[in-house]
């Protein structure tokens, strides 16, 4: 058997890449005898990483050669199918379905985050989906705005695979080097990154850092997920604190996974930031700056509200110090929260493979 996955795969997003290491990982474990290859930016980088064979996503013909060649097309995980970003991207993921499911492959939507989709989107995905196989989606949000669009597939409502991540266990020697040592703690780690209106999420978070600092002696270090622009939207949060957070390295998943595990709180926008700290077990301030995040933050029962949201919330704004005070006094209480909220996600990530089983059996 041969899988083909289709993501936003090679770019250097630590989120995205993480999530081509788990899929693989997996589908190594329950199908050690198949052969694995992805849709990459950066095909010889991940040929060299994961062990599997690779193309060029913008290479037309080769990315239809990858398909011919595949049993079963993945598109996913991640959030590929939104017109937020731009509708080109939004054709580009679902040409890909379409030409599977043309070619006669067993074609799944597999762990997405659906949306936004604007009417043109919803009609995009509508036709390019038509004789889809399955489908699987890491939010409710998700499932209620797929399921009308697909209405010949039962959309399962899972988990992303990056709940099912086990980080090795971090070398303290490689944690001192990156200046994590005994003397670190307590570490509050941060992952922005740019959108519309950072300037107000900058400022926010720039109170919240040096709240915490100041008043509960916390260390800060910024991680940038996303590589060089998540690193310049640091930057321009760093500049505009009083006290002094540190640019920490985010060389790969494990090293990245290592800095969360020392956190004693986390602050996030990106999505797999937060993932990470739910399956570590560490306590959050949740950016949702994408449905995405909100919907991460229902799934697990979350109670503290965010720093900021794109949705317009009612009741009084809570300021970001009071904010930072609050997920202070309730670090524990929070962690369990968390905790618990990893070990339902972790059940429903494997669900994804669950339905790839019956897919292919």
């Amino acid at each position: 058997m041969r899988f083909l996955l289709s993501g936003y795969y090679g770019f250097g997003n630590l989120g995205d890449e993480a999530l081509l290491e788990v899929i693989v990982a997996q589908l190594r474990t329950r199908y050690p005898l198949a052969e694995i290859e992805a849709l990459s930016a950066d095909p010889d980088g991940t040929r060299h990483q994961l062990r599997i064979d690779a193309t060029l996503r913008s290479d037309v013909a080769a990315v239809r050669r990858a398909i011919d060649r595949a049993d079963v097309v993945l598109s996913g995980g991640g959030g590929l199918f939104q017109n937020a970003t731009s509708l080109r991207s939004l054709f580009y993921y679902a040409g890909i379905v379409r030409t599977a499911i043309g070619a006669r492959k067993k074609t799944m939507i597999f762990a997405q985050s659906i949306g936004p989709l604007d009417f043109i989107g919803k009609q995009v995905v509508r036709e390019c989906c038509r004789g889809l196989s399955a489908a699987t989606v890491r939010d409710e949000r998700s499932r209620a705005l797929l399921a009308p669009l697909v209405s010949s597939v039962d959309v399962k409502l899972t988990a992303d695979p990056v709940f099912l991540y086990d980080p090795p266990v971090p070398a303290t020697e490689q944690l001192a080097a990156q200046g994590l040592g005994e003397g670190s703690d307590p570490l509050v780690v941060v992952c922005v990154r740019p959108r519309v209106g950072f300037d107000e999420i900058s400022r926010r978070v720039a109170e919240a850092v040096d709240r915490l600092a100041e008043a509960h002696g916390a260390r800060v270090g910024f991680v940038p997920f996303g590589g060089a622009e998540d690193a310049e939207s640091s930057t321009i949060v760093m500049r505009k604190c009083r006290s002094n957070p540190t640019l920490l390295p985010a060389t790969n998943l494990a090293s990245v996974a290592a800095i969360l595990g020392r956190a004693r709180l986390v602050i996030g926008m990106r999505l797999h930031a937060l993932i990470l700290a739910v399956r570590l077990g560490v306590p959050f301030i949740a950016i949702p700056y994408d449905p995405k995040v909100l919907g991460l933050c229902e799934d697990v029962g979350y109670p503290l509200p965010p720093l900021w949201s794109y949705e317009r919330r009612t009741g009084p704004p809570v300021t970001p110090s009071a904010l930072a005070d609050e997920a202070w006094s309730r670090r524990d209480e929070l962690a369990g929260i968390v905790r618990a909220g990893a070990e339902r996600m972790r059940e429903r990530a494997a669900e994804n493979f669950t339905e790839l089983d019956r897919l292919v059996s």
